[in-house]
């Protein structure tokens, strides 16, 4: 991670460098795992010469930026003259935000979780709480994530500590991220890199702190760590074997240090001396702004900061309140230099109401898994924040790093599992302008239902990656060079009438006896068209299952001579008069009698009228039966089944299907389904067929 360290025998595992650029001071830690321990090799404290640094904040980069080269030099040497090129660093939480959210995704199977199921899971709660963050967060200032911790797994619904090799149809996630403002973080890394350093790692103050001062079997119980810096206080609260909340208050070691200058007289730094004397000394000497010698007990000091001390322990009560859901933990945990004030502890206890012993120090006792391989080091809180950040590099590798694209630089979020897309996103190239873009799309309304025909898709956006064609999601990493030309929209969309589902190609009728198949025509915003019609946006189509005669008679170029007699389905019509698919038209100059018209019973369809296409408020013409002659003398009786009660003929030579409608009562005008089924003899039966005497009959509406 740090540097190459192949050659190297004296220390097993790989070297991981941690930066704690602290508002007092700068601590430079070198070490490594090997098992279950870890080794420092290398440490090294400087503090600011200059107040460089205020609440967190880095005031003067130049100036911290060279402390870090000084650190990073006194470490090499301490580490044979190896360079040291990488680093992890943690964030104060001066202006920390934070937003918690789910995050659940359905496998497609019910299949067994693996640690990139969960690191997928993971990243996606990541980015959906930095979305939900920008949404609830109006503001011109722009944020960057910092860490996240999960606050609890779900398998199948449920709650799980550990997602890995269980089989899931469904996994889940709370997490808890959090964000600082670029200001805060572009601060650090210049500060870095003037120190000739890159950062390997990025993370949060209290996250780095936890990692050392609440072991995961902890984690159960309700406990505050509070790390007391000395220009922020940072607080997290564990519950139910999670993380479940950041915070901080602007308030720490600096404001006692300042009531100490103010009442000794004595500039910042001497009143720095004096503070950390207390727990060194029974008599502290010093020296005014005046130049007298003065000394003071450790006594007086606490009662100097006492008043800071019950304003600090105030905000810090009510902030872990807060984020305890109103209420006080079970214990706190305080680290960090500025707890070490005498009174501290006991003063947060009486703030939050529980017993002095529940808010202690921790040092030496969460620090047992660490090997000090370095002389003359006391394991106490002002350690556990400095090793917290080399072990969280172990967990989590957060950091930021730079490309080019469409030569701006860009700072992005490194998962580990960056691409192409997210430098575009963050250099804020519009979606639309990756993707191919659709041509305008055609809304009509087909017979009353509103339909939409796409666009055709254009190109892709052209990508290269330093130079080579690249797609979307191609990994990146820091320096990259990203060019990307916008992608292009496609063709409008067009459609032809003879192109919809609902169009059928013809209508096929009886003119004269002879066949006629007429194309099928639709009517568009009340005007006629044919199949081969360019559909227009906003088109309200209704689909035409009829010809009139008129329209019959100009499509076939005949000219009527105004005396014609016209007949429909044997029955007389005007011009205006629908005809539908089997229908039988006659127009003749003969003034022809209904029941001098030969019904040979090819007049009558040869398949049962369908209702599908039929406005609502009309209906075909039905063919009657044919009027007995008058000439004719011979008649019969027949009685015959129809659904299932008996129903007699009579007055007639022969009988087809279609007269028994005449002595049934069964509603032809409206529709009551797509069509009549007509059964004769179990067998489907069309309206011309005979019938005869004992003959079973089934008529009914086919849904």
């Amino acid at each position: 991670m740090i540097t190459d360290l192949a050659e190297i025998t004296k220390y097993p595992g790989q070297l991981v460098f941690g930066l704690d650029i602290g508002t007092r001071s700068i601590v430079g830690t070198v070490g490594y795992y090997d098992g279950d321990i870890f080794h420092v090799v290398a440490q090294k404290v400087k503090e600011h010469e200059t107040r460089a640094m205020l609440d967190g904040q880095i005031h003067d980069i130049a100036q911290v930026g060279q402390t870090i080269k000084e650190v990073k030099e006194d470490l090499e040497k301490q580490l044979f003259d190896r360079k040291l090129k990488e680093v992890c660093i943690a964030a104060a939480g001066r202006v920390l935000q934070t937003t918690t959210t789910s995050i659940e995704r359905e496998l497609e199977t019910e299949s067994v979780v693996t640690s990139e199921m969960i690191y997928s899971l993971d990243l996606a709660g990541m980015e959906k709480a930095y979305e939900e963050f920008q949404e609830k967060n109006d503001t011109k200032i722009k944020f960057y994530c910092v860490g996240y911790s999960v606050v609890r797994y779900y398998l199948n619904g449920y709650p799980i500590g550990n997602l890995e090799d269980h089989k899931a149809r469904t996994i889940g996630a709370e997490l808890i991220a959090t964000f600082l403002p670029d200001e805060v973080v572009d601060g650090l890394y210049r500060a870095v890199q003037l120190a000739g350093l890159h950062v390997a790692n990025l993370t949060l103050e209290p996250i780095a702190a936890i990692q050392v001062a609440i072991p995961q079997m902890y984690r159960m119980l309700n406990i505050a760590l509070v790390d007391v810096g000395a220009g922020t206080s940072d607080i997290s609260i564990t519950r139910d074997g999670s993380i479940v909340a950041y915070g901080m208050i602007p308030s720490a070691g600096d404001e006692i240090t300042e009531a100490i200058a103010k009442e000794c007289l004595v500039d910042f730094q001497e009143a720095e001396k004096i503070k950390i004397g207390v727990s060194k000394k029974t008599v502290i000497k010093y020296k005014d702004i005046i130049g007298i010698q003065q000394t003071i007990t450790p006594t007086a000091v606490a009662k100097i900061a006492a008043p800071v001390v019950a304003g600090m322990t105030k905000e810090i009560s009510n902030k872990i309140k807060e984020l305890n859901g109103d209420k006080p933990v079970s214990a706190v945990f305080v680290v960090g230099g500025g707890g070490k004030i005498p009174g501290f502890t006991d003063a947060l206890a009486k703030e939050l109401g529980i017993q002095g012993a529940r808010v202690a120090l921790r040092g030496e006792e969460v620090l047992k898994d660490v090997d000090f391989q370095i002389p003359n080091v006391k394991k106490d809180s002002l350690l556990v924040t400095p090793i917290g950040i080399c072990l969280n590099f172990y967990d989590q590798k957060n950091n930021f790093i730079f490309v080019s694209f469409n030569r701006e630089q860009v700072k992005l979020y490194d998962n580990s599992k960056l691409a192409i897309v997210d430098a575009a996103m963050q250099a804020g190239f519009s979606n639309e302008d990756l993707f191919p873009k659709r041509g305008a799309s055609l809304n009509y309304t087909i017979n009353g239902k509103r339909k939409m025909h796409r666009g055709e898709l254009g190109e892709a956006a052209v990508i290269t990656l330093n130079g080579e064609i690249a797609g979307i999601n191609t990994p990146i990493q820091a320096g990259d060079k990203i060019i990307a030309r916008p992608s292009t929209a496609g063709a409008a969309a067009s459609l032809e009438i003879n192109r919809l589902p609902e169009y059928d190609s013809a209508i096929t009728v009886m003119v004269n006896d002879k066949k006629i198949v007429l194309p099928k025509f639709a009517e568009v915003n009340g005007q006629l068209q044919s199949g081969y019609y360019d559909i227009q946006d906003q088109d309200d189509i209704r689909m035409l299952s009829f010809y009139t005669v008129r329209q019959i008679a100009e499509f076939m170029d005949v000219i009527l001579n105004p005396e014609m007699n016209i007949y429909v389905n044997n029955k007389r019509a005007s011009l205006d008069e629908r005809v539908y698919e089997n229908f039988s038209v006659l127009w003749t100059m003969e003034d022809v009698r209904i029941s001098d018209v030969e019904m040979d019973r090819e007049s009558v369809p040869e398949e049962p009228l369908k209702y599908d296409d039929l406005p609502e408020d009309e209906e075909p013409v039905q063919v009657k039966k044919q009027e007995e002659k008058k000439e004719e003398p011979v008649t019969t009786t027949i009685t015959v089944l129809v659904n299932g009660s008996p129903v007699t003929l009579s007055g007639r030579k022969d009988y087809i299907f279609v007269d028994v409608f005449d002595h049934i009562d069964f509603d032809r005008s409206t529709p009551h389904g797509k069509s009549v089924a007509a059964v004769l003899n179990g067998e489907k039966a069309v309206y011309s067929q005979p019938i005869g005497n004992g003959d079973v009959l089934e008529i009914y509406w086919v849904k």
